[in-house]
């Protein structure tokens, strides 16, 4: 480097561009490095990590529990630099037998539960491997996996595990990416395994086999805590071919009878990631709403099995339509996300079909298979070569004996005498004499020998594909005598088609009543029963005044639009009575502090509005898609800066009136307006220094009209005031309100 030239530079380089690169290369390293699993050992790296630093630390199924603090320091200090608490709780997810179908981590301590309790602190739990976790890292000394330096290049770490075990389908796998996630639901190992050994059975060269072939094997998901699939066989079909799919997952039941004609439902088995805290939670709240008519009562009985007891309201009632409504209700019954998102042996992320899974991971244990047998051709060569030099020597020790006493350098002198290599001579070299004595002619012939037939062996299974096909399977049906078989291999989950009933069987009776909702200028609300007469006192806090008296059902939705463009609602039924003021909309719903209320109403979901800013810009936004379903609402209309919106009609119309703060009308159809759930909007009327003031739809019929005082005023020259949406508009007519206000 000449000394003009700096020690670095600056270059100058567009932001979306560096932007766009940096992005990239995180959503690349989120994809590989963190949310999915590999197709070949369907681990993540903490995952694989994890169970390589326990397997250094000598943790195998035999020895005793450490802590699992010991664990985590030992995996972010050498393999995995992120936080504890993200490691702790892969190792505690894998430590879970209502998580993993397997489990790969035997816990001593507080694992968490079934009911979402969560796991000890992790100086108090202890952990170890399990067996099934010992197959995956079985061979893992033999080179049959490639390793690569850690983080700090201190330590080397596995690519992957060899993995003598199913486990991406078996364990199953869930993550979230950057514009992708995977799904994977957990499946029978002895189902897999006869799969895979099926497989290896046919000829190298068949095609691929088609989803309804493996389903002879695989029946479909088997879930950690069991539960019954009610999906047809086409459906598990699609979704194996496919890898993409919904399966519909149900709470496993049954009916105890009692005396005197009574019955209880008792849920033995809930789907899979429900937590039954939540669930009882959600029953409950349903039951006091009056939501269940056909329930009269549950508990939770559970112990460390469940056992949640359901009491019809009579014995009459059918416990298989009870139980369909509570389907419908509450998450006992859940869609089962199928995603087989997966990376492939070159780490590019590919959503796989059911076939392409299996056949990526027989073609990794095939690898692993011919990488172990050229380790162990290599160990053989060189134990054969030693057992040749002791052949050499052993008819003559005493002259060995003498060479080693004798010699400055004996080696040189070995090698000379004996006819040996360098290897072999430091070999009778560092012999102990008393090793000597046992040096046995016909011990040294017969260990010879069964290492050369052992070579001719793998020399073939090298050779011929049929013998490692053979080797394969013999392998798989080892396994499925391991993990295929006594209570940790029986399936769990039941595969059955849904009961077919009467669908006004199925029908939940509620009792609709009318209400009338208030909501005060300050944003309190309230429900009356029943409908206010217009003669009825309506009190209020001091200081505060009616806004909103809407009438409806006690099952509808008050639908609220804000002037920060945001669209909230709420269940009548959640709403405070009519005792008092009520209560605060705050309290039921994230409303930002201090923004006002542009319009509250019972939603209609057949229903449109008409969404206006102050700057004269709009949309028509149908009900159904602006609803929103959480207190933090969803934005629907996209405001410039010191816009807000301005008015929320119904559309009762084929024509838009608007008026401006200018003293300005102009009606055009409402077909020029786009429909959208979100947005900015279209200019409705030109304003030049003002703002819009009002908006409503209105008919032909009816023309346009206003409220004056207590009466309501109709202007039936309106024909002038009508032109193309966007105009400027043209001045109101005599007697329109000052404040520019239909007011209707």
């Amino acid at each position: 480097m000449s000394r003009a030239e700096p020690a670095s530079r600056i270059e100058p380089i567009e932001f979306g561009r560096a932007l766009g690169e940096r992005y990239l290369a995180y959503a690349l390293s989120t994809i590989t490095a963190r949310s999915l699993p590999d197709l070949r050992d369907g681990l993540k790296p903490v995952q694989r990590r994890l169970l390589w630093a326990m397997l250094q630390l000598r943790l195998d199924p035999a020895s005793g529990f450490k802590k699992c603090a010991r664990v985590v320091g030992d995996v972010i200090g050498k393999f995995h630099p992120h936080g504890d608490a993200a490691v702790y709780e892969a190792l505690v997810r894998l430590a879970q037998d209502f998580a993993q179908r397997y489990p790969l981590i035997e816990g001593q301590g507080n694992f968490g539960n079934v009911d979402g309790d969560a796991a000890a602190a992790m100086r108090y739990t202890e952990a170890r491997l399990t067996p099934v976790a010992m197959a995956l890292l079985d061979g893992i000394d033999q080179e049959t996996v490639d390793f690569r330096p850690t983080y700090d290049g201190s330590e080397r770490e596995p690519v992957v595990l060899p993995a003598a075990f199913p486990n991406l389908l078996a364990n199953g796998a869930t993550g979230i990416a950057v514009g992708m996630a995977t799904s994977i639901p957990p499946h029978n190992a002895g189902e897999l395994l006869d799969a895979l050994a099926w497989m290896l059975g046919r000829p190298a060269d068949a095609p691929p086999p088609s989803a309804e072939e493996l389903l002879r094997f695989v029946q479909g998901p088997d879930l950690p805590t069991g539960g019954v699939l009610v999906e047809p066989r086409e459906s598990l079909i699609e979704a194996y071919r496919t890898g993409r799919g919904s399966l519909r997952l149900r709470a496993r039941w049954e009916r105890e009878d009692l005396p005197y004609g009574q019955y209880r439902i008792v849920v033995r088995e809930i789907p899979w990631q429900v937590q039954k805290s939540r669930l009882v939670e959600r029953l409950a709240e349903l039951l006091a709403a009056k939501r269940l008519p056909l329930l009269a009562d549950l508990r939770d009985e559970s112990t460390d099995v469940v056992r949640l007891v359901l009491v019809p309201k009579s014995r009459s009632v059918p416990p298989e339509a009870l139980m369909e409504q509570l389907f419908k209700v509450s998450d006992l019954e859940v869609r089962l996300s199928v995603n087989m998102n997966v990376l492939d042996a070159r780490g590019v992320p590919r959503v796989m079909s059911l076939a392409e899974l299996l056949l990526g991971y027989l073609a990794h244990r095939m690898e692993v298979l011919e990488r172990r047998s050229r380790f162990r051709l290599a160990q053989i060569a060189d134990r054969l070569e030693l057992l040749d030099g002791y052949l050499k020597v052993f008819l003559d020790l005493d002259r060995v004996i003498r060479i080693i006493r004798e010699e400055d350098e004996p080696k040189p002198m070995l090698m000379a005498a004996f006819e040996l290599s360098e290897r072999q001579a430091e070999a009778i070299l560092n012999l102990r004499l008393r090793n000597l004595r046992r040096l046995e002619e016909e011990g040294l012939r017969r260990e010879a020998a069964d290492l050369r037939r052992e070579r001719a062996e793998l020399e073939h299974l090298l050779t011929d594909e049929g013998a490692r096909r053979g080797a394969l399977r013999a392998q798989m049906l080892e396994a499925k005598k391991r993990f295929g078989s006594g209570p940790l291999g029986a399936r769990r989950t039941r595969i059955e088609r849904p009961v077919e009933l009467a669908p006004e069987i199925l029908e939940v009776p509620v009792e609709r009543t009318p209400v009338t909702v208030l909501v005060s200028e300050k944003g309190w609300v309230r429900a009356l029963k029943g409908r206010l007469e217009p003669s009825a006192e309506v009190r209020w806090k001091e200081g505060d005044t009616g806004r909103f008296v809407l009438e409806g059902l006690n099952t509808d939705r008050l639908l609220i639009l804000t002037a920060d463009g945001k669209a909230y609602s709420v269940p009548v039924e959640k709403l405070p009575g009519g005792r008092g003021s009520g209560e605060p909309l705050s309290l039921f719903l994230d409303l930002a502090k201090g923004v006002d209320i542009v319009t509250a109403r019972v939603h209609r979901p057949d229903g449109k509005l008409v969404l206006a800013t102050r700057k004269g810009l709009g949309f028509v936004a149908p009900e159904a898609q602006i609803v929103a379903q959480t207190r933090t609402g969803r934005q629907v209309v996209n405001l410039g800066e010191g816009d807000t919106l301005a008015v929320a009609a119904p559309v009762e119309g084929e024509l838009v009136a608007v008026s401006g703060t200018n003293h300005k009308i102009l009606l055009f159809p409402l077909e020029e307006l786009p429909e959208q759930a979100r947005g900015k909007g279209v200019t409705l009327i030109r304003l030049k220094g003002a703002e819009l003031a009002d908006l409503l739809t209105t008919t032909a019929e009816r023309g346009l009209a206003w409220r004056s005082g207590e009466q309501i005023r109709t202007f039936k020259e309106w024909e002038a005031y009508r032109g193309r949406r966007g105009g400027a508009g043209r001045m109101a007519p005599r007697g329109f309100p000052k404040d520019h206000r239909f007011g209707l």
